[in-house]
């Protein structure tokens, strides 16, 4: 049980792991080196918690610490209590959730275990805008898919904004990253997974009519960033190219949009067919 205690001094060094969360860049090194994410919001705060993740302290302001009492009763990780004012000072933004909490990290699963366990997979390769892998996350997670797989060059699913986004979607989906790239699809591909790649490329055909024609099995659906889409080596790599087909001349979504359409057309496509016996 942790009584707050009152931080006046935004130099204070208990606040260390809540400085500067604005500086996307030094966040991207410091959290993962030392082990560390941050939870913004009530909410998300409840699911990190909810999820296993161990929490290494608690930043209220005093409205919000009625509301998270319980939290704060049952956590021997301290809880400190600031003014609006120095929080902003501190983080670098207006805190309007009113609650921040620095959570220590768990080690990634590796590929094959996330592999061995799924049947419907997003695979997403160089996607490095937060608030895209946040999305991805939130809808992979809706739509019922399994988990996700990253490429060495993602963006952190953890970093605050990634976390936000996702309404702590991150928490609930598995995920790992294929340390080698585009190598590592042979890995899913060995694992029995049938590739798609989503691109909307004129020679790649209709989601739904590809699904129609797969005949249930595993499946994996790539998906590349924003504008690039996916690189040559990962369109090479995949068994089949899927599109989403466009009216009124749109020639494309955002890939948060793009992959909430296709984890709906991959979920609700023809359940699998058992195994035949050989």
């Amino acid at each position: 049980m942790s009584e707050p205690i009152a931080v006046t001094d935004p130099a204070d060094p208990r606040l260390a792991d809540y400085t500067d969360l604005t500086d996307v860049a030094l966040r991207r090194r410091r959290e993962p080196a030392e082990g560390l994410f941050m939870a913004e919001g009530e909410k998300v705060v409840r699911r990190a918690l909810a999820a296993g993740y161990p929490m290494r302290s608690l930043l209220l302001t005093a409205r919000w610490v009625e509301a998270l009492r319980d939290v704060i009763d049952s956590t021997a990780a301290p809880v400190y209590l600031v003014s609006p004012e120095l929080a902003e000072r501190v983080t670098g933004f207006h805190v309007h959730r009113g609650a921040l909490a620095a959570m220590g990290r768990r080690p990634l699963p590796p590929a094959a275990e996330l592999l061995a366990g799924a049947r419907r997979l997003a695979v997403l390769e160089a996607v490095n805008d937060h608030t895209n892998v946040g999305a991805v996350f939130r809808g992979a997670a809706a739509l019922g898919l399994d988990g996700v797989l990253l490429s060495p060059d993602c963006a952190d699913p953890l970093y605050r904004r990634s976390v936000k986004v996702s309404m702590g979607a991150v928490f609930s989906l598995p995920y790992a990253r294929l340390d080698q790239w585009p190598a590592g699809l042979a890995e899913v591909r060995a694992a029995g997974f049938r590739l798609l790649a989503l691109t909307p490329d004129a020679r790649a055909v209709d989601i739904a009519a590809e699904l129609r024609g797969s005949g249930g099995g595993r499946l994996a659906l790539m998906l590349g960033a924003e504008g690039t889409g996916l690189t040559h080596g990962a369109l090479a790599a995949a068994d089949a190219w899927v599109r989403i087909p466009m009216s009124h001349g749109v020639d494309s979504l955002n890939v948060a949009a793009a992959a909430a359409v296709a984890f709906y057309a991959v979920t609700t496509a023809a359940p699998d067919r058992p195994q035949q016996p050989a």
